[in-house]
């Protein structure tokens, strides 16, 4: 900084040595009274004496004006001499490459380059924080011409040298040096970053959760090298008689898909966070399972490299399934509390509550990107009456398999109750225990067997009141039946069916319904 005040200094000593306005000053009036002699004699004097005190005022105006066009004239010359002077110079604050060159003349700097050659380095700034450098011996560097320098030079808008005081010129170009190809590409081949092995890839910047919500994870810049860049940086840098490169500043790796301010990782931040404003509430009866922010975000999640958001399929489905063990009870067996108010437990049957997993699943998700706060039910492929125990509700059909009689519960009271006949055991026709469901009831049908090969079945009964639960077993009216109750099923028991008095059976025809529980124990 010293030597470039200096050189200020120095140069404006010499502007100033251009001339003496003072003596500039009293040359012209010595010119002005050469080329205006005293005219006429002294009697024509006397007799002008008055005229000349006339002209004596404006004689001095035009003295100073005339000074003043001198003074222009010489500090217009000086102006442009510096002009012409910054012809070979570099103006004030001048920098080649980030080199000050201020004041120097074209041999100056010449001289300054050359001297520069024969130690140059240069050093590669890495993203870790390391550097390796190329030696200029290595590539036999070596300064070809001041051609450049001299062009640069008389480049500079020297008529306006005079905004080099407070504006300072920054010059960045290639300066006249060559060097050995070959060698800079075995120089470059044997960097530590080119070594493919140690490179680490760029990661893209992606949403995560924390601390409530989804936020942006900054972007890492790996150490992979782009060649093609790297190799155009560093030629570039040499061309240029620099010493440094930073690797990362010219964008010599090969940078992540998306950063911080990728519009897509954004959107997709933005939209992951729209869904943890869902909260769906299912309800099993008295008691519910919650699906809050807490949940979903374990869920969300995303495609790096499409930044796409999407659920994790499995995560939700596994969750349903859980829901389902929890609360399905279809082909489970049930603790039941009897008419007679004993508990036992029964098996068997197509009776109970089951999730349809497929349409939940479709189901919770679309509630989710919609952000919804609702409180429902699961879809369900199979319903019972209620939650809790068996799940037949206060209004079902009870058959005790073996008291062998059956009840007809309405509102949580016994309306109907009577002795049955039920299936066979013996011969392999025992009606089967379990919970089941009304299918439906109808009059005056006919009952058959299996077909034979004849086109005959093996048994035809026609019946008043038909009110089937099982397939082909439910309720009837069997009027061959002489007795009910008791042990005769073990030698006269139906094909399954529960056989009943008519009577009994009109009356259960007009109490039950389709869709009604049926429950058979024992």
């Amino acid at each position: 900084m010293a030597g470039k005040d200096k050189r200020k200094e120095d140069f404006w000593e010499n502007i100033e040595d251009i001339d003496d306005f003072d003596d500039i000053e009293e040359k012209v009036r010595e010119i002005y009274d050469e080329d205006h002699p005293a005219k006429g004699t002294p009697d024509k004097k006397k007799k002008s004496r008055k005229r000349r005190r006339r002209r004596k005022k404006s004689g001095a105006g035009k003295k100073v004006l005339i000074s003043l066009g001198v003074v222009t004239a010489l500090l217009a010359a000086a102006y442009f001499g510096v002009a012409m002077y910054f012809n070979s110079h570099f103006m004030f604050d001048t920098t080649i490459n980030g080199v000050d060159f201020s004041l120097k003349d074209v041999s100056e700097v010449e001289s300054y380059l050359k001297n520069q050659v024969a130690d140059y380095a240069l050093t590669l700034e890495e993203s870790d924080g390391s550097r390796e450098i190329i030696k200029g011996s290595d590539i036999d560097i070596e300064f070809t011409s001041g051609e450049r320098i001299r062009q640069l030079a008389e480049g500079q808008q020297k008529l306006l040298w005079i905004k080099s005081l407070w504006e300072p010129a920054e010059i960045e170009a290639e300066i006249g040096v060559k060097y050995d190809q070959d060698k800079l590409s075995a120089a470059i081949g044997q960097l530590k970053c080119m070594d493919k092995k140690k490179q680490k890839a760029s990661k893209s910047a992606y949403p995560a959760f924390k601390d409530g919500k989804f936020q942006v994870v900054p972007e890492v810049i790996g150490t992979k090298i782009d060649e093609e860049k790297f190799t155009k940086a560093v030629t570039d840098t040499i061309d240029s008689f620099q010493n440094n490169v930073n690797l990362r500043e010219k964008d010599c790796y090969v940078l992540p898909k998306y950063t911080t301010e990728s519009k897509e990782v954004l959107e997709a931040a933005e939209k992951m966070n729209s869904y943890l404003g869902a909260q769906i509430t299912y309800e099993f009866g008295s008691e519910t399972e919650v699906v809050d922010s807490a949940v979903i975000s374990e869920w969300i999640k995303i495609n790096k490299k499409k930044m796409k958001v999407s659920f994790n399929e499995d995560d939700v489905k596994q969750y349903i399934k859980s829901l389902a063990d929890k609360y399905d009870t279809k082909y489970k067996a049930k603790q039941f509390t009897t008419a007679d108010g004993d508990t036992v437990k029964v098996e068997g049957g197509s009776y109970g509550w089951q999730i349809n997993q497929d349409a939940e699943y479709e189901q919770l998700t679309k509630d989710i990107k919609k952000a919804q706060v609702v409180s429902r039910e699961p879809k369900y492929t199979s319903k019972a009456v209620s939650h809790g125990d068996a799940g037949v509700g206060n209004t079902y059909a009870e058959v005790d398999l073996t008291d062998q009689h059956m009840y007809f519960i309405k509102n949580g009271k016994v309306v109907l109750e009577t002795d049955v006949v039920t299936g066979n055991p013996n011969k392999g026709n025992a009606t089967p225990q379990g919970i089941y469901t009304l299918s439906y009831k109808t009059r005056n049908a006919t009952l058959r067997g299996e077909k034979k090969a004849n086109g005959e079945y093996s048994y035809e009964t026609p019946v008043k009141y038909w009110m089937p639960f099982n397939g082909g077993i439910g309720f009837h009216d069997a009027t061959w039946q002489p007795t009910f109750g008791g042990s005769r099923y073990k030698s006269h028991g139906s094909h399954g069916c529960v056989n009943m008095p008519e009577g009994k059976a009109a009356k259960l025809y007009e109490l039950i319904s389709a869709g009604m529980p049926v429950v058979c124990h024992y």
